[in-house]
This record gives C-alpha cells, sequence and structure tokens, in this order.
C-alpha cells in the first residue's frame, strides 16, 4: 500500500467518510467510521495531514489529531464546494476536501483552543439572550398598542410598566397579567445577560491579546473579546485587508474586460462581528471632534465628503486592520500624532 500523506474527512454527528491520497493524488483507501472507530484507525496511521472543513466539532477533533501526530488542517465549507466532481454524496465530499486541500493557494482556518471555543459559546449565548430581550419588548409594545396605549422606546419603559398599567385602569385584568408575566421574562433575561457579560469581561482579563485590543480607539470589552476569538493566530491571515476581507468589510468586485467595478461591501464571514464593529466606528463618529490625532482628522475629513454609513464602514475596515497588526505584531495601539 502506498503510504498516506492527506487524509479528507467528512465529517458527520455519528458517522465520518474518509477519504486518503498519497503523495501523487492517488487514492489509497476509502472508509466510513463511527466516531470511536475514527480516532482508533488515525491512532494507527502514519504522521500525514488531514483536512476538514469548518463546522460543529471540527476544531475539537482538530485538538485531538493535532495530540496523535497528525498535521490537522480546516477549509472554509465555501470554498471545498466547487471541487465536488459529479453527485454529491458523503465520500466525494471527502475526496473534494482533499482536492481543495492540495492547491497550493488554499485558505486554510485556525483551529480554536478550548479558551477560544468557550467564549465564542458566550458570544453566541448573549447574542440569543439580547434577541429574545428584543422579542420580549416588541411583544409587550404590540399587546398594548392593540389597546390604544403606545410606550416611548426605551427600556426604561419596561421598568416603569407597573406604574402605567395602575394609571390605565380600563385594561383588561388578565392582559395586565400576562404583561407583568413579560415583563418578569424581561428582568430574567436581562439578569442573565448581565451574568454572561461578567464571564466574558473575567476571559477578557486573563487574555493578554484582548487587553491589547481594548487600547484601540472605540473597541469595548465586548468586541475585544470577539475579535481574539475570531482572529486566534493573527499571523494565518497574510496581511490586514485579507482579515478585513473574511468579515466582509471590503468592497465586492465585478470587474470584467480590464474595467474594475467596486459594489458596497461583500458582508462575508462573522456577521456579529462586523456588526459590533460598525457599532464601534459610530461611537468612534460621535466624538471625533474632540480627537486631536490622526484618526480623528481622518474622520472629520471623510464625514465631509461621504455619506456616514459610508464613514462608519470605511473606519470599521480601519479598526479591523489596526487589531489584525496589533496581535499578529504583538505591538501596543499608538495613537498617530497630526502631522507638522
Amino acid at each position: 500500500m502506498n503510504a498516506v500523506t492527506l487524509i479528507g474527512i467528512d465529517l458527520g454527528k455519528y458517522s465520518f467518510h474518509l477519504h486518503a491520497q498519497d503523495g501523487l493524488g492517488r487514492m489509497v483507501f476509502r472508509k466510513k467510521l463511527s466516531r470511536q472507530q475514527l480516532l482508533r484507525t488515525l491512532a494507527n496511521v502514519p504522521a500525514c495531514r488531514v483536512v476538514m472543513e469548518a463546522c460543529a466539532g471540527s476544531h475539537w477533533l482538530a485538538r485531538r489529531l493535532a495530540s496523535l501526530g497528525h498535521e490537522a488542517r480546516l477549509i472554509s465549507p465555501q470554498l471545498v464546494r466547487p471541487f465536488v466532481a459529479g453527485n454529491k454524496n458523503d465520500f466525494g465530499d471527502a475526496q473534494a476536501i482533499c482536492e481543495a486541500a492540495s492547491r497550493p493557494s488554499m485558505r486554510f482556518v485556525s483551529p480554536r483552543n478550548e479558551a477560544q471555543q468557550t467564549v465564542s459559546a458566550l458570544h453566541r449565548i448573549r447574542e440569543a439572550l439580547v434577541r429574545d430581550r428584543t422579542g420580549t419588548t416588541n411583544q409587550i409594545h404590540g399587546f398594548l398598542l392593540e389597546f390604544g396605549i403606545s410606550l416611548p422606546k426605551g427600556a426604561a419603559i419596561i421598568r416603569r410598566l407597573p406604574a402605567v398599567l395602575t394609571h390605565e385602569s380600563s385594561l383588561p385584568a388578565r392582559l395586565v397579567a400576562l404583561v407583568e408575566r413579560l415583563r418578569e421574562h424581561y428582568k430574567y433575561l436581562d439578569q442573565q445577560i448581565q451574568q454572561v457579560e461578567q464571564e466574558l469581561l473575567a476571559a477578557l482579563r486573563e487574555d493578554d491579546r484582548s487587553q491589547r485590543l481594548l487600547e484601540i480607539p472605540g473597541i469595548g470589552p465586548i468586541t475585544a473579546s470577539a475579535l481574539a476569538v475570531e482572529l486566534g493566530d493573527a499571523r494565518q491571515f497574510a496581511n490586514a485587508r485579507q482579515f478585513s476581507a473574511s468579515i466582509g468589510l471590503v468592497p465586492r468586485q465585478y470587474s470584467t474586460g480590464g474595467k474594475p467595478t467596486l459594489l458596497g461591501i461583500s458582508k462575508r464571514g462573522d456577521r456579529n462581528l462586523r456588526r459590533l464593529l460598525v457599532q464601534c466606528a459610530r461611537a468612534l463618529m460621535q466624538h471625533a471632534d474632540v480627537r486631536t490625532d490622526a484618526l480623528g482628522a481622518w474622520i472629520r475629513a471623510l464625514s465631509i465628503r461621504r455619506h456616514s454609513n459610508v464613514v462608519a464602514c470605511a473606519l470599521a475596515n480601519k479598526l479591523a486592520r489596526i487589531a489584525w497588526a496589533v496581535l499578529a505584531r504583538g505591538t501596543h495601539y499608538q495613537a498617530r500624532p497630526l502631522a507638522a
């Protein structure tokens, strides 16, 4: 049997499909294995490169394979799809992963460690709780509006809701009880969000990389934590623009015949991180007039020529590039003074 140099794994919940190749790209074996069989089989295979799609369970498996001596690599699923030949099936997907990994220009995803995965889970929990809290607020407003009561926006009115309900004595008793139940649910969700944020802050204090990201203007604790997880080993990106492109903050291109055409931002990658960076940019734009460094001058000059939405996206792009430079080079942010 020829020596195995590359193994592609199509991941599943209970079964895994393997496609192994030698150095010349010829198939050595194909196997369908359970989770227990997978680890036993790969423990008996000489050290080689094992490639998977970056999806649920891939980061954990990458760490296990690295402990067995293999070189574990992860590929974004969208980069594997063009290499699927013929009909789609699990073995075909494993072979397509091998084909994609064989390309010298292929971009890989850096596997996350346990701490990064835990922080990522906290961020996803926080997003879900915030969505539920917003939905609960909308329900309260909607139910009361059906009875002719229009409440102002904002969280403060939810806290003053008992006084509002007492003043509106014409409301049915069952509706008042229902709104009170929704208010208690809102308070529960708000308390859970605060607890998750406290855990994120605790993890932030233990991470030197996140602490350095906090030095960047406009970057707060939540965004710094999310950036540290998304960047991982910042050197996986060749330059700052490559990281910015990975989260969809660079223009889409539709160029042909030598005529370049740039459109709006691509909106690829992590939507939550992109939203956080745009929010940081908008917060920074509000205080740009008092900034005396080169960044403040750049924001003011761009705001004169462009719409505020364009300025926000451009500034978010700049913040993402600064974050990459801080982590990739192991430096601290230093404000650049205005040119004399």
